[in-house]
């Protein structure tokens, strides 16, 4: 089954300095039938302007994914960690016990355009840690690249969960295969372009859809496409 969430459907928000999308229910945004997909709580794709950001905040017991799709998102916390991230890089903040974090735009002139991600973790009440990683951005074409995944690599940020986050480029007319293991579910989110996913379409950026009891996935790109799948338990 292949459920498709349109970006118009999602809920859209304009602070000013803050501004974007929440695919799932989060902050003054709730629909009780929409509030997780498998270990999924979080995907929002936010802008940041310059100079602005999020002050000191808490979080426990969840996997926090920001994906910097383009500008730069510098973070810090009450665990010592100061990071500053671009396009080609990734933080994980595994909250658990308990963590206080900061996420803001450093830049006096450049926005900030993240994928920010959050998923229950495998096991609750862990020591909190944070993670970065860095990709090579020319890998993205042609294919689906693992950029966070359970096991961690050098090019790959772990996470505590039984999860892998991809993302990919495809030329139009371009197709991908994704084999499913059997219980599994898929979370695909549009970033750019447009999309087939066995067929169905995904027409405009920020387009998403949920998949379950698929067991072999084609992507075929309409046009230059680029494209995050999330493959969960």
């Amino acid at each position: 089954m292949i459920q498709v969430y349109p970006a118009e459907s999602a809920h859209h928000f304009d602070h000013g300095w803050l501004k974007g999308m929440h695919s799932f229910s989060f902050g003054d945004y709730y629909d009780p039938a929409n509030t997780a997909f498998g270990p999924m709580r979080v995907c929002n794709d936010d802008v940041i302007a310059p100079g602005r950001g999020f002050g000191a905040h808490p979080h426990s017991d969840m996997e926090i994914v920001s994906i910097v799709l383009s500008g730069r998102l510098r973070h810090e916390d009450n665990l010592g960690n100061v990071a500053e991230t671009a396009f080609g890089g990734i933080q994980r903040m595994s909250a658990g016990t308990g963590a206080i974090h900061t996420e803001h735009n450093p830049s006096e002139s450049e926005p900030v355009r993240l994928l920010q991600l959050w998923f229950m973790p495998r096991t609750r009440g862990t020591a909190p840690s944070y993670g970065t990683g860095k990709f090579d951005p020319a890998k993205l074409e042609g294919r689906l690249l693992p950029v966070v995944a359970a096991d961690g690599s050098e090019e790959v940020v772990d996470i505590a969960q039984d999860m892998t986050i991809y993302l990919g480029r495809m030329k139009a007319g371009e197709q991908l295969n994704y084999q499913q293991q059997p219980g599994r579910r898929i979370f695909v989110y549009l970033i750019e372009g447009q999309l087939e996913l066995n067929g169905t379409p995904l027409r405009d950026s920020g387009d998403s859809a949920r998949i379950e009891q698929v067991s072999e996935l084609t992507l075929a790109a309409g046009e230059d496409a680029f494209v995050m799948l999330i493959d969960l338990p």
